[in-house]
């Protein structure tokens, strides 16, 4: 069985090479970019299993929700889930699942898991 595809969506590069090793050592097949327009090109070419969005800093909820709708929009059934810390609230409708997992490497696997059911 192949493994589980993941666009992870970062704007931190430290944490994006952080995430993409702990879910390869879990198994998973993780593509990953720092950049929105090249997020939209990579899942515009195939449905990934799960996009997870990384939404901390100054503007990621409206870049995160805006990207989560558009990549619906390509693909409805599209598994999204955003990753957070405890500071954020789960006020969007457009992810399938809120993982709060900042620097909890545990945590941020069994987001994932349960998301991807």
């Amino acid at each position: 069985m192949a493994p589980l595809r993941i666009l992870h969506v970062c704007s931190r590069d430290l944490i994006r090479e952080l995430r993409d090793e702990i879910l390869q050592l879990h198994g998973y097949q993780v593509v990953s970019t720092l950049s929105v327009q090249e997020a939209e090109s990579l899942y515009r070419q195939s449905p990934f299993d799960l996009v997870l969005v990384d939404v901390e800093g100054d503007g990621r909820i409206p870049i995160a929700e805006k990207l989560c709708e558009d990549v619906r929009r390509i693909h409805p059934d599209q598994k999204v889930a955003f990753v957070c810390n405890y500071r954020v609230a789960d006020s969007s409708d457009c992810p399938d699942e809120i993982i709060r997992s900042e620097f909890n490497p545990q945590a941020l696997v069994e987001g994932v898991k349960t998301v991807l059911g």
